[in-house]
């Protein structure tokens, strides 16, 4: 993980004091970096018979794209809204400061389709909740979900049901 972490440029005082943004885009742009990456994020999931990898806007299409195509698996957008053409599907969820709402076609997912959830950080969770309970409007059935970095710091695993599996390459 040492050479991972190594690519993930650590910003300070940005996009506010007191914050440290984890800049993943020198890691994307090294090939080696970003193909060991995509490899230790499948990893895990690798057997676990993954039908779909369900990408949340918009870093998690990037990784979530080249980890369906590791695990021979479909890719499903979970957009911003006003992106996809009706009928969507969407939840609606609390942000810090307001409300924000994931949409996906109403016909995304199969009935019961094992679906592995994919974003490039977990910060407080409440995206990767709201992503889990589309995924489930839609009749998936979420069998754990992959991310890049979790900011431990701000307890996003909290909000995340332990009967499924959640794995993150880096904690910081």
């Amino acid at each position: 993980m040492s050479s991972i972490e190594s690519l993930i440029r650590a910003v300070p005082d940005f996009p506010k004091p007191g914050v440290t943004f984890r800049d993943i885009t020198p890691l994307l742009a090294d090939a080696g970096g970003f193909a060991r990456c995509i490899d230790a994020m499948a990893e895990p999931w690798q057997g676990s018979e993954i039908q779909a990898v369900c990408g949340i806007e918009s870093r998690g299409f990037i990784f979530g794209a080249a980890l369906a195509q590791k695990l021979h698996a479909g890719f499903v957008p979970l957009r911003k809204p006003n992106k996809l053409p009706p009928p969507v599907v969407e939840v609606e969820y609390q942000l810090e400061y307001g409300v924000d709402r994931l949409q996906a076609r109403n016909d995304a997912l199969r009935p019961n389709e094992r679906v592995l959830l994919v974003d490039d950080v977990l910060a407080t969770g409440g995206t990767l909740a709201a992503a889990r309970t589309l995924v489930e409007k839609l009749g998936g059935t979420v069998c754990g979900a992959a991310l890049v970095i979790e900011l431990a710091a701000l307890q996003g695993r909290a909000r995340w049901r332990d009967d499924v599996p959640l794995h993150a390459l880096l904690r910081y």
